[in-house]
């Protein structure tokens, strides 16, 4: 019946629904309510107009808005567009700023003092002066260096001194002192620095070996070793309590 009223029915239903109502009282007597319930609808008695003046402060907003929505995009479009690439970008800049600045004067030395390390092992050449007598071995590194290097024996402490040797690190001549941990072998550099103030040790990592450093005295100490990083930090403990 509705889509009678409101001529939605194709040619044939159309022609059935007339049919039937011609046949049918109470089918016709609906669809007279329906036509009189659509024909009060569109009289317009149940609208009420709104005042002009409520007409124009409502065009008048909608047209505001409308400027507010258009100025909003043209200025929110173009940011949308480029903020990804810009962030993007800025991420890329931080990942790379490391790689730009390359290593610290730190880390430079830490990988100079691992690669001494390393060579003595390889060239056989792990000391001039082979004793465990610091008596013996800090004597010798008397007219071969501008300093005189600290020698402790820690043999007690489970880290026997086993010699020393000359080497290079720093761009300067340095005294390399050599112990061991069982069958570990710990180099411990030392040359003066620059400024006397002391520093607090620090430590790192590289390729399986531990490096422990720090500033006493205005002598700097490098210790670096394959020993388990605990052993190595209890071997620099015992040092500085000598030093």
């Amino acid at each position: 019946m509705d889509g009678y009223v409101d001529g939605e029915l194709d040619l044939v239903h159309n022609v059935e629904v007339e049919g039937h109502l011609q046949e049918c009282a109470p089918c016709s007597q609906g669809y007279q309510n329906h036509k009189a319930l659509r024909d009060g609808i569109r009289a317009g008695g149940l609208y009420f107009r709104a005042p002009e003046e409520l007409r124009k402060r409502i065009h008048l907003s909608l047209g505001k808005a409308s400027r507010t929505e258009a100025v909003t995009r043209v200025f929110r479009k173009p940011w949308s567009i480029i903020a990804a690439p810009l962030a993007a970008a800025a991420i890329i800049v931080l990942a790379l700023i490391p790689v730009l600045k390359g290593p610290s004067a730190e880390e430079l030395l830490g990988r100079e003092v691992l690669a001494g390390h390393i060579r003595s092992l390889m060239a056989d050449h792990l000391e001039d002066v082979a004793s465990s007598d610091r008596h013996t071995v800090k004597p010798w590194f008397n007219g071969k260096l501008d300093f005189s290097p600290s020698v402790v024996d820690l043999a007690q402490q489970g880290f026997p001194l086993v010699g020393g040797r000359l080497d290079y690190l720093n761009n300067r001549p340095v005294a390399a002192l050599v112990y061991h941990r069982q069958k570990h072998v710990i180099n411990l550099f030392i040359w003066p620095v620059t400024k006397s103030s002391d520093s607090g040790e620090k430590e790192a990592t590289r390729q399986g070996y531990h490096l422990f450093h720090w500033t006493r005295s205005g002598m700097t100490y490098w210790a670096v070793s394959d020993v388990e990083e605990k052993q190595l930090q209890e071997f620099v403990q015992q040092l500085q309590n000598q030093l």
